[in-house]
Formats: structure tokens, sequence, C-alpha cells
């Protein structure tokens, strides 16, 4: 009983800390998901871009390629805290000042799932028949256009499990940027923590901020599995038209 009196004694006295590491939490998650897939998304384009016959081109198609192949591998291959401590501490040595802490956070995270969005992205890109880049040329779309209106479409809805993984990868990864004192969940609990330092209270603060973490990752997810499951559509329905087949016909789905 002691135990739970503490933890909700925690609670009522810190709830605002924990709100606020939350909000951080969720906003530099989102963000960076969304400007992560967004870098992706450039540099699948710019990838697929189809050879130039002006060798000058060639040779700016081929520099492009290796900063993006450069990018991805830096990116991929060092852990986020280092990434976070080599820009924030970087830009100072470079400029005397230090950058804002959430946009700072928002950076970070950002160029660090831009690297693996490169990669889901260009893997999309592959999966998807190469006749309708084939059909989109035909119609007279050049590369930017076929890859707007007919591939990228087709795209987003392939790659959504690996968009939605990498959400929840960043709300948990977000940890790591109280190195540079981002004020996110876990930083949050740093800070209760500096006025306690019973065992029980660590053991509290730690299991509470575990839960929330456990919460938003449960959250994001059943939402985002929603999400496919409207975009997927119903599997229920055979396709009509035949003049031969007599159960060829609409058939609508169950619940409807």
């Amino acid at each position: 009983m002691e135990f739970f009196k503490n933890i909700f004694n925690i609670l009522g006295k810190y709830h605002s800390y924990l709100l606020e590491g939350l909000g951080y939490t969720m906003l530099i998650a989102l963000i960076g998901t969304v400007a992560g897939l967004f870098i992706g998304l450039i540099t699948g384009v710019i990838r697929t871009i189809p050879q130039s016959k002006n060798k000058a081109v060639r040779v700016i198609q081929r520099i492009g390629n290796i900063l993006i192949n450069v990018y991805v591998e830096v990116f991929r291959g060092t852990p986020m805290m280092v990434q976070a401590m080599v820009i924030y501490w970087g830009f100072a040595l470079l400029t005397d000042s230090t950058l804002s802490l959430i946009p700072a956070g928002i950076f970070i995270v950002s160029i660090n799932t831009g690297a693996y969005m490169t990669e889901i992205v260009r893997g999309g890109i592959i999966s998807i028949d190469k006749g309708q880049f084939e059909a989109a040329y035909s119609c007279g779309m050049n590369h930017f256009q076929a890859m707007c209106h007919v591939i990228i479409p087709q795209l987003m809805k392939n790659i959504l499990p690996s968009v939605s993984n990498e959400f929840v990868i960043n709300i948990k990864d977000t940890s790591v940027l109280n190195v540079i004192g981002v004020m996110e969940l876990y930083y949050q609990a740093t800070i209760i923590l500096g006025t306690r330092w019973d065992l029980n209270s660590i053991f509290g603060v730690y299991l509470i901020i575990c839960i929330m973490y456990l919460t938003m990752t449960f959250t994001v997810t059943r939402l985002l599995r929603l999400l496919e499951k409207k975009l997927t559509g119903s599997k229920n329905y055979t396709i009509c038209g035949s003049q031969s087949d007599p159960n060829a016909e609409i058939r609508v789905k169950e619940g409807q």
C-alpha cells in the first residue's frame, strides 16, 4: 500500500511535468516522422530520375546519388544520441550559440528518420511495377508528374506499415535527446528525481514513464493499423462483368 501511495503522490505532485514531457515527446516524434517521410520522398524522386543523355547532367545526377548514399550510411550507421551531440555542439562551435532545444530535437529526429525513410521509399518504389512508369510516360507525363500522380499514391499505401513503425520508434527514441537537455518525457523524469532520491521514488517515477511510453506506442499502433485497414479496403468482393459466369456479380460487404 505504501508503494501505491507513493505512486499517487508522485502523480499528484508532478503530473504537470509528466504531461509537458509527454506533449514534447509526441510533438517531436510526429513532426520528425512527417519531415523524415518528406525527405525520403524527395530522395526517392531524385534517385529514380532517368539518366540524362547530357553528360554534365549525368555527372550532377551521380554526385547527387553519392551524397544521398553518404547521408543514408552516416545516419543509419551511427546512434541518434551521438548525432544529437555532434549536431548540437557542432552548431555551437561554428556559430558561438546553441540551437533552441525543441527545434534542435525536431531537426535531429527528422534527419535521422529521413535516412531510414529514404530506404523505405526506395524499396516501395522498386515494388511498383515498371509498367506504371511506362504508362505514365506514354500519357505525356514527365518524371515529376508520374511520381506525384501515379507512383507516390500507390507508394504511400505500400509503405504505410513501415512508416507507422518508424513513428513508434521515434516516440521511444526521443528519450535520447535528454543528453542535450530537450524536455521530453525521460528528461522530465530526471527533473522529478532531482528532489527525490529514495528507491521507492526512483522506481515509481521510471515505472510511471514506462507506462506512459507504452500507452503512447500502443495507442498510436492501433490507430495506424486501423488506418491501414481503411486504406486496404474490403476483401469481400468478386469481380463482375463475366458474361459466362452467372456468379460474377458484385457482392456487398457483410454488414452493409
